[in-house]
C-alpha cells in the first residue's frame, strides 16, 4: 500500500507561528532539551470551516475525566482562518496548532499523526464533542481488552437529522465481530470521532489515503483489518455527533461517490478472497444504483427532466424497483407533472418531519 506524502510544514506549540522548515527548530537534535514524557493518548482534531464549534469541540476534549493526552489541531487551509486562529487562541498554551494548505480531512489528521506521540490515536471531527468519560471508557475498554488495536462507541445524534435524540447504533447497527466483511457491507459501521486506534497500526497500514476526500475513514478501517488488525466496539454513547448538511462530505452523493471511490481502489490493490470480492462486487452495484438514484432524484427537483431521467434508468437497470419504473413511466409521459409532484412529494414529507 502506497504512503502519503509527507508534507514540509510545522507549528510550534501554542503560537500561531507556521513556518515552511521542514523541522520544528525547537526538536533540532544539536540542541539539549529537557526529555518530555510521552502522552498515552493523541487527540487530534482537524479543522475546515470549524471557527463557530471548534471551541465546543476543544471544551469536551479539556473536560475529560481522563487526563494523560496531547491536543492537535489541524487547520486544513480553512477559509475562516483568521475567526478560527481568534477562537483558539485561549487554548493555545495546551494545543499543537498547526496548518497547511486545504487537501483534505485525509491529509489533515495525517498532519496531526505524523505530530502525535501518543501510543493511541484519538479522532475528534470539528463540529462533534465528547462526554467527559469518553477517553476513560475507551481507555478502559482497551486495557481490558490488550490485543485490541481500536475500540469505537456509540454517539447521541444531534443536529439536521430526523433521528435527533436517537443513537448512531439505533439508526446504524453494528452486530457481531467487526471483520473486513461485516465493515464491508456496513453490518458494523463507524463513527471516526468514536474511535480510538492504536498509533503504530495506522501508521503500519499507511495512515489515511489522501486521494480520498470522502470515505477516508471507512477506507482506513477496511486497510487495518485487511493488515490483521483487531477492532471491537462497546454500546455505550460517548459522544454527541452532530450532523450537518453543509458539512465537507456529508451529502448522500458525494458519500456515496467516496465510497465507490474507494472500494474500487481496494479492489485493484488487495489480494482479496474470492468471497470477498463478490461481497465487494454487490457492494458496489448497490452503492452505483444509490448514487444514480440520488442524482437522479436531484435533477428531477431542479426541473431537469431529461437528465433526470437518465440517472433515474441507470439506477434502475442496477436495482430494479417498482417506485423508480412509476417515476420513469411519469418521465415519459408527462414530464413536467412528474416534476411537480416530486417536488410536492418534498415539501409534504419535510412538512412532517418538522412537524
Amino acid at each position: 500500500m502506497r504512503l502519503p506524502a509527507v508534507p514540509s510544514a510545522h507549528t510550534r506549540r501554542g503560537t500561531l507561528d507556521v513556518m515552511p522548515e521542514p523541522i520544528d527548530a525547537s526538536l533540532r537534535p544539536n540542541q539539549t532539551q529537557p526529555a518530555q514524557r510521552s502522552p498515552l493518548v493523541s487527540v487530534i482534531i482537524p479543522a475546515f470551516n470549524a471557527a463557530g464549534h471548534i471551541v465546543a469541540a476543544l471544551d469536551s476534549v479539556f473536560a475529560q475525566t481522563f487526563t494523560d493526552y496531547e491536543v492537535i489541531v489541524a487547520n486544513d487551509g480553512s477559509p475562516d482562518t483568521e475567526r478560527l486562529e481568534t477562537a483558539i487562541r485561549p487554548y493555545l498554551s495546551r494545543i499543537t496548532y498547526l496548518k497547511q494548505e486545504n487537501r483534505g480531512p485525509s491529509a489533515a489528521r495525517n498532519l496531526g499523526i505524523r505530530r502525535a506521540r501518543g501510543e493511541w490515536l484519538a479522532f475528534l471531527d470539528s463540529d462533534d464533542a465528547w462526554l467527559p468519560q469518553y477517553l476513560a471508557e475507551q481507555i478502559r475498554f482497551l486495557r481490558t481488552n490488550p490485543a485490541l488495536d481500536m475500540v469505537y462507541c456509540d454517539a447521541i445524534l444531534e443536529g439536521d437529522t430526523g433521528a435527533a435524540g436517537k443513537t448512531f447504533m439505533q439508526v446504524c447497527p453494528s452486530t457481531g465481530p467487526v471483520t473486513f466483511a461485516s465493515v464491508l457491507v456496513e453490518q458494523t459501521q463507524v463513527l471516526t470521532s468514536a474511535t480510538v486506534v492504536r498509533r503504530q497500526r495506522v501508521t503500519a497500514t499507511g495512515l489515511f489515503d489522501e486521494e480520498l476526500r470522502r470515505s477516508e475513514d471507512h477506507d482506513l478501517w477496511l486497510r487495518i483489518l485487511y493488515c490483521g488488525g483487531k477492532i471491537e466496539y462497546q454500546r455505550v454513547a460517548l459522544l454527541r455527533r452532530q450532523v450537518r448538511h453543509e458539512g465537507q462530505g456529508s451529502t448522500p452523493g458525494g458519500l456515496l461517490a467516496g465510497e465507490i471511490q474507494s472500494l474500487r481502489k481496494l479492489d485493484q490493490a488487495l489480494d482479496l478472497s474470492p468471497r470477498i470480492r463478490v461481497l465487494l462486487a454487490e457492494r458496489l452495484r448497490k452503492l452505483k444504483a444509490t448514487l444514480a438514484f440520488v442524482e437522479g432524484k436531484e435533477f428531477l427537483l431542479a426541473g431537469e427532466p431529461d437528465k433526470a431521467y437518465q440517472s433515474l434508468s441507470r439506477a434502475n437497470a442496477l436495482a430494479h424497483t417498482l417506485k423508480l419504473r412509476v417515476i420513469l413511466v411519469g418521465l415519459r409521459i408527462a414530464p413536467r407533472l412528474t416534476v411537480l409532484g416530486a417536488r410536492y412529494w418534498r415539501s409534504r414529507t419535510s412538512h412532517l418531519r418538522k412537524a
